[in-house]
């Protein structure tokens, strides 16, 4: 089966767009193959600085014969007496078929006329001529450019195109948008088998003979094409290179991705600097490296925590230059270290706290002020959560400090150079000051999380400032009307909401989000002239639908366990998610749990089926007391009387439950009641609930109701799925 080769060749491609592009071909190509009726192929997408290229094996000579049914005009229309009308004819020649081959098929809407078209297959070689442009124009990247005439756009200016069906060049044209010859004609890129090499180790084009020999042809001009093949040499010299030093190495895979998109023959070359720089923070040295110059740090053993004065680099030049390469590379991070130390020793000069009135120069947003007056919003918000939690005096004073400080080291010399440093330095500084080492700790920990795979705020003054710092922006935010949209979320709020509740669970915080985001969007109201119940209306919603999600995603409760649990357009519910975030976590894994183990099982049908019936009735449900509600008198059956006894002891077992959020009470009692109540509803002793005197009949929804508000204690299992 014919293979196909198409390459791409560029000059230097942006590390992050070469690593979007392979993503990007590696879906679209298939789909498109499959669109023109080409599936089962083999499509291996490969990429270097300088090229991006995919080689298709599996495809057919020629596209498959297929038929197609085509619907027309109505039958009305098109025949009249039996015979054709002009509408018949003009469908039928349309199409390329005989009147004879035109049929009459009932529809939804009517008879109407059908042409079976059988589509003859066309040869491969016709079909990629039309793709391949598609597949190069349609990448999607930032900042892609023009470079010459028309309106051509690529990441970087292309240089050259291989188009290989076996060993035959696909004669294919392709517009590069530079015009650089009298005729405009001429300037257009005509495909070939010649392809380019390394630039310093192999600089003459080589010829490849078959699309299936390409890698092969690539590799002996010293280009390693597939992206996992070079990160597995990186990977592999890098750690042979640390092992060697006597030290060791983390593989960053952020750090590995860029790189590996950055060269095309990579050698890992060993480099070092002055053991003074070494008093520097290692984050500072570290970020350096890294993040500015694409460096693999080098640590004395695997707990990260001390640094040796050397770095690995991975070199897209001679092997045999690797000294040269060295030395150069050495005195740029020499001097990238001593800006650092300049920077260290300037903010260290004064203390953290003396650079909070610059904070006054940063906008925060355009129209909610500078930084420092976010500042001041944390400081609150804060506060008000210290109230709640009814912390001791020190603890409330690390935590007033700490919001204090969090934002000054913004401000400073190191963290305006390297921004990836904030609440790092903040730490560092405020230890440095001589700060309570709590505070410091929160400095830096009030940020985290900082993505997804981050790790959480051990400290409880970390915790409340990071739940302070991220409420404010939410409310702040939300009160301007800038709400996230589809994938839209510029302030990235979706991810401060789930902060909020991911801290709050995983510390176990006993915190009223719907009491806190109330106050605070009252003084954001209050002081911005907003609607403040519009506001805390808008914000709830969007906390449930966090909560939602986090439940599903991350704690991997069944749908309609955490509709249950939130309920579904239920005030009570809504108001009890958000009071009590802990709560309604502990109620979803529980339920969860006991789906598991079959527990469910065992009450599900009981309350069901009394919840479904309540639903005729007019109880609240905020009712669990049976005395007010219930009058024996109106019982003619002993399973009524059991049914009312039964409720009777269930009632202190669910306000232990609601008190000490022990559900296993409460299931263990509902378990306990669910033969009576099937006595209630079947066999000898059942009663007719719906009873023909009113006062019986409300008297036995009573019962029901009243056991459907225990069990709602739990959850709404009117929500709950049976056999899920």
């Amino acid at each position: 089966m014919p293979a196909f080769l198409l390459e791409v060749g560029t000059e230097e491609l942006p590390a992050g767009f070469l690593s979007d592009a392979i993503v990007q071909w590696r879906s679209h190509i298939p789909e498109s193959l499959e669109t023109h009726n080409l599936p089962n192929t083999v499509v291996e997408v490969y990429g270097t600085p300088r090229r991006l290229a995919v080689l298709i094996t599996g495809l057919p000579s020629q596209q498959a014969d297929r038929e197609e049914e085509i619907k027309g005009p109505p039958a009305q229309a098109a025949f009249k007496d039996g015979q054709p009308t002009k509408a018949a004819i003009g469908f039928a020649s349309k199409q390329g078929v005989d009147i004879s081959a035109l049929e009459i098929r009932p529809t939804d809407k009517g008879d109407f006329v059908f042409v079976n078209k059988k589509i003859p297959g066309r040869p491969i070689a016709d079909i990629l001529t039309e793709l391949v442009p598609q597949w190069v124009w349609n990448l999607e990247g930032k900042r892609l450019m023009r470079w010459g005439y028309g309106d051509a756009r690529f990441s970087r200016p292309i240089r050259w195109l291989v188009t290989l069906l076996d060993g035959d060049v696909l004669p294919l044209e392709l517009d590069n948008g530079e015009k650089t010859v009298k005729s405009d004609s001429e300037a257009l890129l005509q495909a070939g088998r010649l392809s380019r090499t390394h630039r310093v180790l192999h600089p003459e084009p080589v010829s490849i003979s078959h699309a299936t020999e390409y890698v092969k042809t690539l590799a002996s001009g010293y280009v390693n094409v597939p992206p996992e093949n070079r990160a597995e040499i990186i990977t592999n010299q890098v750690k042979a290179a640390a092992k060697k030093l006597g030290g060791y190495t983390p593989i960053y895979p952020d750090l590995l991705a860029e790189v590996v998109n950055l060269v095309e023959y990579p050698t890992a070359v060993i480099g070092q600097f002055e053991a003074e720089f070494l008093n520097l923070p290692k984050e500072v040295i570290t970020e350096v490296m890294v993040s500015h110059q694409r460096y693999f740090p080098v640590f004395k053993n695997a707990d990260c925590q001390e640094l040796l004065p050397n770095f690995i680099t991975i070199s897209n030049g001679d092997p045999a230059k690797s000294d040269i390469i060295a030395v150069g590379n050495a005195r740029v991070i020499r001097a990238r270290l001593a800006d650092g130390r300049f920077f260290y020793e300037a903010d260290l000069a004064k203390p953290l706290e003396t650079y909070l009135p610059q904070l006054e120069k940063v906008t925060f947003q355009e129209d909610l002020g500078s930084v420092r007056v976010k500042v001041s919003r944390i400081v609150k918000n804060a506060e008000k959560i210290t109230n709640q939690l009814q912390l001791n005096p020190a603890q409330t004073l690390n935590i007033q400090r700490a919001a204090l400080l969090c934002k000054a080291d913004l401000v400073t010399q190191m963290v305006y150079e390297f921004p990836e440093l904030q609440g790092i330095m903040g730490e560092k500084y405020a230890l440095a000051n001589g700060e309570n080492p709590e505070v410091a700790k929160a400095i830096f920990e009030h940020y985290l999380p900082r993505n997804a795979d981050d790790i959480f705020p051990q400290t409880l003054t970390g915790q409340v400032v990071g739940l302070g710092d991220r409420l404010d922006t939410l409310v702040s935010i939300f009160g301007l009307g800038l709400i996230p949209t589809g994938s839209s979320d510029p302030f990235a709020l979706r991810r401060a909401a789930n902060a909020i509740v991911n801290i709050t669970w995983l510390a176990n915080l006993q915190i009223n989000l719907s009491t806190l985001l109330e106050q605070i969007a009252t003084d954001f109201a209050t002081e911005f002239n907003k609607d403040a119940k519009s506001l805390i209306k808008t914000l709830q919603e969007f906390f449930l639908q966090r909560i939602r999600t986090l439940l599903q995603d991350e704690k991997q409760i069944d749908y309609d366990l955490v509709n249950a649990v939130l309920g579904e357009n239920d005030p009570e519910y809504t108001e009890r998610a958000l009071t009590d975030l802990l709560d309604v976590r502990d109620r979803a894994l529980y339920l969860q749990q006991i789906r598991k183990d079959g527990t469910l099982d065992k009450i599900y049908e009981t309350v069901n089926r009394s919840t479904r019936l309540a639903a005729q009735g007019n109880l609240d449900f905020q009712q669990l007391e049976p005395q007010p509600l219930i009058n024996p008198q109106l019982f003619q059956k002993k399973s009524e009387s059991a049914f009312y006894n039964a409720l009777l002891e269930l009632v202190p077992q669910t306000q232990a439950a609601q008190k000490n959020r022990d559900y296993q009470l409460l299931v263990t009692a509902l378990a306990k009641i669910a033969p009576t109540v099937s006595t209630f509803f079947d066999g000898e002793d059942s009663v007719l609930v719906m009873d023909a005197n009113p006062d019986i009949k409300q008297n036995r929804l009573n019962l029901l109701g009243l056991l459907r508000n225990h069990a709602r204690v739990l959850a709404d299992f009117g929500a709950i799925v049976k056999n899920l």
